[in-house]
C-alpha cells in the first residue's frame, strides 16, 4: 500500500514539475509528422496554390509586466496564398500561454488574428512562450513567441 502511494505520488509530482514544459518534442514544437491535415480543405492544392500564413511579426515583446499580471497581444496576419487558410489547432508551450484562433477559413488576400493571452501568475524574470499553429498552409506549422520580464510586485 505505502510503495502504491508512493509511486503515484511521484508520478503527480513528476506531472507537477512538466506543467509548463513544451510540449511535443524536446525543442518545443509540435512534430509535422503528428498532424494529418490535407493541404486544403478540398484536398490536396496544386504546388502553388496552398494557403501561406505571413505574419507581420512573429515575436511580441511585452517589456516588463508585474507577477500576476494577464496580458494579451493580437499576432496579424494575411493569407498570401492562393486558397482558402484554415487553422486547425494552436498549442501553447505552457499552460499560461493561452492562444485563440480564427473559426472560419481566411480567404486568399484576407487578414485575421491570433490572440495570445500570457498569465504571468508565479512567474518571475525573462519569460518566452511560443504558440505553435497548425494549419492548411504550407508549411503546416507555424511558431509565433511572446516575451516579457516579469518583476516581483513591490511591497510597501
Amino acid at each position: 500500500m505505502k510503495r502504491s502511494i508512493l509511486f503515484v505520488s511521484s508520478l503527480l509530482f513528476l506531472s507537477f514539475l512538466n506543467a509548463c514544459g513544451p510540449k511535443g518534442n524536446h525543442d518545443g514544437k509540435i512534430d509535422t509528422q503528428d498532424v494529418n491535415i490535407s493541404a486544403t480543405a478540398d484536398g490536396v492544392a496544386p504546388k502553388g496554390m496552398e494557403p501561406v500564413m505571413t505574419f507581420d511579426s512573429e515575436l511580441h515583446d511585452f517589456g516588463k509586466i508585474t507577477q500576476g499580471e494577464r496580458v494579451k497581444f493580437a499576432f496579424k496576419f494575411k493569407n498570401t496564398g492562393k486558397s482558402e487558410l484554415i487553422i486547425s489547432d494552436a498549442k501553447g508551450s505552457c499552460g499560461c500561454t493561452v492562444p485563440e484562433i480564427p473559426k472560419k477559413p481566411v480567404a486568399p488576400g484576407a487578414e485575421d488574428y491570433i490572440g495570445v493571452e500570457f498569465n504571468s501568475e508565479g512567474k518571475h524574470g525573462l519569460n518566452e512562450k511560443t504558440v505553435t499553429i497548425i494549419s492548411n498552409a504550407n508549411p503546416h506549422t507555424k511558431v509565433i513567441t511572446i516575451k516579457a520580464e516579469v518583476l516581483q510586485p513591490s511591497t510597501k
